[in-house]
C-alpha cells in the first residue's frame, strides 16, 4: 500500500539514513509531497555505523541493532525514513520500517554527464539532479 500521497500525512518526520546531505531541493519536495515537517539527522555515532557499514560481515543483523533501537525509541508510526547506502543495509532498514508502520522512502534523480578534455586527459563529470521520492512497496 503507497503511503506517501495519503491525505493524512501532515507534519511528520523524515529520519535520514543516507550517507550525505540532503539537498534544498529534496527538503522542498519532501515538505511539499510528504507533508515533512522535520529532518531528524542520525546522531554521529550512527551515522558513522550507517555510512560504514563493513564489507566483511557476514551478516549484518546485529551491527544494525542500534540504528533500530535508536529509530523505534524516537520516531512515530508514519514518519518517513530516508533510506540509502548499502544494499544490505537497505533492505534491512526498509523491512524493519515496515514493521514498525515507517514509510520507507528514496530519492530518485536524472544524470547529465559533461565531459571535457583537460590536456591528454578526459574529464567525465556527473550532475545528479533531484527527480523525486519514491515509497519501498
Amino acid at each position: 500500500m503507497n503511503k506517501i500521497n495519503n491525505k493524512e500525512n501532515k507534519n511528520r518526520r523524515m529520519f535520514l539514513l543516507f550517507s550525505h546531505d540532503i539537498t534544498a531541493t529534496q527538503r522542498e519536495d519532501a515538505k511539499k509531497t510528504l507533508g515533512i515537517s522535520e529532518f531528524v539527522e542520525l546522531p554521529d555515532d550512527l551515522q558513522t555505523l550507517w555510512s560504514n557499514i563493513p564489507a566483511d560481515l557476514e551478516d549484518i543483523e546485529v551491527y544494525l541493532e542500534p540504528l533500530k533501537a535508536y529509530i523505534v525509541d524516537v520516531a512515530k508510526p508514519n514518519d518517513c525514513l530516508l533510506v540509502q547506502g548499502d544494499f544490505g543495509g537497505t533492505y534491512h532498514m526498509v523491512r524493519f520500517s515496515k514493521v514498525h508502520d515507517f514509510v520507507s522512502v528514496y530519492a530518485t534523480t536524472n544524470r547529465n554527464v559533461i565531459e571535457t578534455k583537460e590536456g591528454n586527459t578526459i574529464v567525465k563529470k556527473s550532475i545528479f539532479q533531484h527527480v523525486r521520492f519514491r515509497e519501498y512497496v
